[in-house]
């Protein structure tokens, strides 16, 4: 997502004065590509169904982030591709994040979908202001090209240390007590390798329609199972009759 360019070292600054009630929802552009669109929309949607016992977060993606009431002319807003804010109302309806209603709170973690347009902006300019001003408290990068995971998190110091991968590439996140992996595989009509979440025992984090699919098919497998098992009981009964002393053909 096309964000404008922000001054380093800005601090959140919540003003008394009320900001405007019309803020930009989003900059009219659209992302980079398909792949970026459907990879963000599963992030979304794996978080989404994983945690969907939970009322306490919120996660969004390619929507403003506005971190300071000052008037939207100073810029001071960022468009992350994903971002989850935790201690938060999830079922409220937002269009754009805007930190001065919500206690101050800014995301706790962020992921962006690197592109040779936005690759050098994402590890500079974004990586300052999310350690900076959003002291956000780990934040990864994920590029399509080379199917490379990179992140930071948060030290004691409040500057970011990166995060060492496991033996797969794979980065563990503190914030939401997942893997952040690579995975080949099919979303949206689309075979490709797409950032995706496991669990701590290496499982993949399906979203509700990869869910539902699989439970299907559980089902299917099952219902299979009971057929060829009430044709065998049959098929063993037929042959028992077959060999019984009353059987005229024993």
């Amino acid at each position: 997502m096309s964000t404008p360019t922000i001054a380093k070292d800005e601090l959140l600054t919540l003003d008394p004065v009320l900001p405007p009630d019309n803020l930009p929802e989003d900059d009219g552009e659209p992302l980079e590509t398909p792949w970026h669109r459907k990879a963000m929309t599963l992030l979304i949607e794996s978080v989404e169904w994983h945690w969907r016992d939970r009322d306490d977060f919120f996660v969004g993606g390619n929507m403003f982030v506005y971190y300071s009431a000052r008037e939207p002319a100073d810029r001071r807003f960022r468009g992350p591709d994903f971002f989850v804010v935790k201690d938060v109302e999830r079922r409220r309806v937002r269009r754009k994040w805007e930190a001065w209603n919500e206690d101050s709170r800014l995301p706790d973690v962020i992921i962006e979908l690197l592109s040779p347009t936005t690759a050098g902006i994402d590890r500079t300019e974004k990586k300052e202001l999310y350690e900076r001003t959003f002291r956000t408290a780990e934040y990864i990068c994920y590029d399509p090209d080379k199917k490379r995971i990179e992140g930071w998190r948060m030290n004691a110091r409040r500057r970011y240390q990166d995060i060492l991968p496991n033996d797969r590439g794979w980065l563990w996140s503190e914030e939401l007590g997942l893997w952040i992996g690579s995975w080949h595989g099919v979303y949206a009509a689309m075979e490709s390798d797409w950032p995706r979440f496991f669990t701590p025992n290496s499982q993949l984090v399906l979203n509700g329609a990869e869910s539902e699919h699989q439970r299907a098919e559980a089902e299917h497998a099952r219902a299979t199972a009971a057929e060829a098992e009430i044709e065998r009981l049959r098929h063993e009964l037929e042959q028992l009759k077959k060999q019984s002393p009353g059987n005229p053909s024993a």
